[in-house]
């Protein structure tokens, strides 16, 4: 008997799990029956709406009150209201990715993509070399590995799959077909990620997300968890990191950004600095939330508020 209740309790949860998948299909299948633009600013609306009512708006709010203590409750509201708009984008854009990335070297007039860093990206597919690009949860950043490829600059890149299994092989074959190798974040990552430095290839890795184990370091003024995968990366492998980053421009417009090598911490004798390596890395991405706090995405509980905002 209680083997068959578990497997009715399985089966309601893939079900449930499954209902969810399609029912956000189906809201971005019916984003494409509209031009880019329109469906984007409707998803930028809609979600302005849904999102205060949900609970992680109350973990957002915390999260900036913690980070930002000098800005009044107003304009906290503000940029809470602009994140769930930038989370609401994101979902739209998926849908015209291909569309989307129109940035032509040879074309005098700009398009809806800007590129800042050309010979750096040049520089890295003509002379190849093990390297590791980093960015945040900021602009669009799947646009990144996108724009990456189109100047013939191929990186594995390291993701988390969504928790819906359904989501996840969906979301798993649309990047796939865009952005190159993608790497599932899991247990042995860490050696998919390490065969191709080894081979003299780029990885491309996220290094803003919630870690329950790792480095201690500073985010915000406030104690964090840091993945150390990065700094061990470089450590057996010497590579170059470069920092990049997507920028949201008025108009649905974008600015990526790669930006020159950063030199990472050495101690006394030589050896890479762990620590201030991951501090190094969370420096840059609160100066990239600091410049544009509404285009990151803020319910993410990376400094582990405690439960009771939820």
């Amino acid at each position: 008997m209680k083997l068959f209740i578990t497997r009715i309790v399985l089966a309601l949860d893939h079900f449930r799990q499954w209902l969810i998948a399609q029912t956000m299909f189906g809201f971005l299948n019916f984003l494409k029956l509209f031009p880019a633009d329109g469906a984007i600013n409707f998803a930028d609306w809609l979600t302005r709406k849904l999102g205060p009512r949900m609970k992680r708006h109350r973990l957002m709010l915390a999260n900036l009150r913690n980070a930002f203590p000098e800005k009044s409750e107003a304009e906290l509201q503000e940029i809470a209201l602009a994140s769930w708009g930038n989370m609401g984008r994101l979902a739209a854009e998926y849908v015209f990715l291909d569309r989307l990335f129109d940035f032509d070297p040879e074309r005098n007039e700009p398009g809806r993509v800007e590129v800042s860093g050309i010979p750096i990206f040049l520089d890295l597919r003509d002379n190849p070399r093990p390297f590791i690009v980093f960015t945040g949860h900021t602009g669009n950043f799947e646009l990144l590995p996108v724009a990456g490829a189109a100047f013939g600059l191929y990186v594995s890149v390291l993701f988390r799959p969504p928790n819906n299994p359904y989501v996840a092989q969906k979301v798993f074959d649309f990047r796939s077909a865009r952005m190159g190798k993608l790497v599932p974040s899991h247990a042995g990552s860490s050696f998919a990620l390490a065969r191709q430095l080894e081979a003299g290839q780029g990885v491309g890795v996220l290094v803003d997300q919630k870690f329950r184990k790792g480095l201690n370091t500073k985010f915000f003024g406030l104690d964090v968890k840091t993945n150390p995968l990065l700094g061990k990366l470089v450590r057996q492998f010497n590579c170059e990191v470069y920092p990049a980053r997507c920028i949201r421009l008025p108009g649905n417009r974008y600015r990526l950004e790669i930006e020159p090598m950063i030199e990472t911490p050495r101690d006394a004798n030589g050896n890479l600095d762990m620590v201030a390596t991951a501090q190094l890395l969370n420096d840059k991405v609160e100066s990239w939330v600091r410049e544009y706090p509404e285009q990151w995405l803020w319910y993410h509980d990376r400094w582990k508020i405690k439960h009771d905002v939820l």
